[in-house]
C-alpha cells in the first residue's frame, strides 16, 4: 500500500536546520527565537506551588478562570475593550495550535486566505491542510509596507479569511494605525474573518503603540487575536498561549477546539494566572527588550551589516549586500559552519523565494551572547 503527504511540498522547517547546524558547529544560536536566559524565579515558583496545590487534573475547556479573568483584565488595562472571560477567550497549547483551529474551524475547500508574506511559516499549511487556497502577498524590501490597494484587488467572492501579524516575524516592522484602519474597511460588511497574529505584542518599541485588531470596533467584531505567554515570559517549552473574539466565533473555534487538545497544562495555567496579578510583569518588557536591541545593534554599528532598528518582536534584520551576492540560504549556513554564528534566512518564508539579502537574528539573549556574537558579525 501506498501513502502519500497531504503536504508534499512541505520540508524541514529552516529553524531546525539553523539550530541543527549551530549544534553541529558549535555555534552562536540566534537563530531560532528562543531566550537563553531563564524565567523569573517568582513565575516558575507559582507553577509549582500550583502543582504541590492540587492543580494537576483537567482544566476547564476554555482555560482556568483566573487566567481568562487575568487576561480579560490586562486587555482592558492595555486597549480599553473587553472579551468576556466566560466565552471570548480560550487557553491554548500554544499560539500555534490557536492559529491552526481558527484556520481549522473556518477554512473550507476552495476558500481564498490571503497571506502577507515573508510569514510565519505555520500558516500556509494549515490553509492547505483545510483545503483552502493560501493568496500570497508579497512585502517588498526595504520598507516592507502593505499595498493595500493591492489587497483591495485581491478580494474576491472566494476570500474567507485574511491572517495578519503585528509585530512581524521575521520582519520585526508593526502595523500603523493607518494599517488597521485600511484592513478594518476593506473587510466591512464582508463574511471575511481576521486572524490577527499577536504574539510580540509586548515587545513594542520608540514609543510605538501596539495596533490590536480588538483597538478597532468593527474590525473586532470578525477578528481572532492570538497571544502567546511562551513568548511573553521567556518560556517557548511551556507551549501557552490564547485566542480571543466574539463568543458567536468562539462558539465555533470550541466546537473543534474541543476535539484537539480539549485544554492545557493546568498548573501553568494558575502559574501563569497568579503572576499576571502584578501589571509590570508584561508592562516593562518593552523596555528591557529594547535595551537588548540597542545593546547588539550599537555593538555592530560599524559592521558591513547594514538595518533599519526593529520595531517590534526580539527580531533584527540585518542586509548583507554590502558583503557578498550570495544566496540567503547559502550565506546564513556559511556563516554558522565558518564563523560561528546562525541566523534564519528571510528568502524561505518569501513568494517564489525571493531574496532579499538580509538575515534575521534574534536578540532575546544574555548581553555576554549579544557581545560575542557582535564580535564576530564585526569580522565579516
Amino acid at each position: 500500500m501506498q501513502h502519500t503527504s497531504k503536504l508534499p511540498d512541505v520540508k524541514t522547517t529552516i529553524f531546525s536546520i539553523m539550530s541543527g547546524l549551530a549544534k553541529t558547529h558549535n555555534a552562536i544560536n540566534l537563530s531560532q527565537g528562543f531566550p537563553d536566559f531563564e524565567s523569573d524565579k517568582t513565575l516558575t515558583d507559582l507553577v509549582c506551588k500550583a502543582m504541590n496545590s492540587g492543580y494537576n487534573q483537567y482544566a476547564p475547556m476554555y482555560g482556568n478562570l483566573e487566567l481568562r479573568q487575568a487576561i480579560a483584565k490586562k486587555i482592558e488595562l492595555l486597549y480599553n475593550t473587553s472579551y468576556h472571560p466566560d466565552n471570548e477567550i480560550t487557553v491554548t497549547a500554544g499560539a500555534t495550535q490557536a492559529i491552526f483551529t481558527v484556520i481549522n474551524t473556518f477554512i473550507r475547500e476552495g476558500d481564498e486566505v490571503i497571506i502577507f508574506k515573508p510569514a510565519y511559516d505555520s500558516y500556509e499549511p494549515a490553509v492547505k491542510l483545510n483545503g483552502g487556497t493560501p493568496i500570497a502577498i508579497q512585502l517588498e524590501a526595504p520598507f516592507f509596507g502593505v499595498d493595500w490597494d493591492l489587497v483591495r484587488q485581491k478580494i474576491s467572492s472566494r476570500t474567507k479569511m485574511i491572517i495578519v501579524n503585528t509585530p512581524h516575524n521575521p520582519l520585526g516592522t508593526v502595523f500603523s494605525k493607518a494599517d488597521m484602519l485600511q484592513l478594518q474597511d476593506l473587510t466591512k460588511n464582508t463574511d471575511i474573518i481576521v486572524l490577527s497574529d499577536e504574539v510580540y505584542e509586548h515587545m513594542i518599541y520608540d514609543g510605538e503603540q501596539h495596533q490590536s485588531a480588538c483597538l478597532f470596533p468593527d474590525l473586532k467584531k470578525r477578528s481572532f487575536v492570538v497571544a502567546s505567554f511562551c513568548k511573553t515570559f521567556h518560556n517557548t517549552g511551556w507551549r501557552i498561549g490564547y485566542c480571543c473574539a466574539p463568543k458567536e466565533l468562539m462558539d465555533l473555534f470550541m466546537q473543534v477546539h474541543q476535539f484537539n487538545v480539549f485544554c492545557v497544562h493546568h498548573p501553568t495555567q494558575k502559574g501563569i494566572a497568579d503572576y499576571m496579578q502584578e501589571p509590570k510583569h508584561y508592562l516593562e518588557l518593552s523596555a528591557f527588550y529594547q535595551q537588548k536591541r540597542d545593546l547588539f545593534l550599537n555593538l555592530i554599528k560599524d559592521s558591513r551589516f547594514k538595518f533599519k532598528p526593529s520595531k517590534g518582536t526580539y527580531f533584527q534584520v540585518l542586509d548583507y549586500s554590502a558583503i557578498t551576492d550570495e544566496y540567503d540560504v547559502d550565506f546564513a549556513k556559511r556563516l554558522t559552519v565558518e564563523s560561528g554564528i546562525a541566523s534564519i534566512p528571510l528568502s524561505v518564508f518569501n513568494t517564489n523565494n525571493i531574496d532579499h539579502k538580509v538575515l534575521r537574528f534574534c536578540f532575546a539573549k544574555k548581553d555576554d551572547t549579544l557581545k560575542r556574537a557582535a564580535d564576530i558579525l564585526n569580522t565579516i
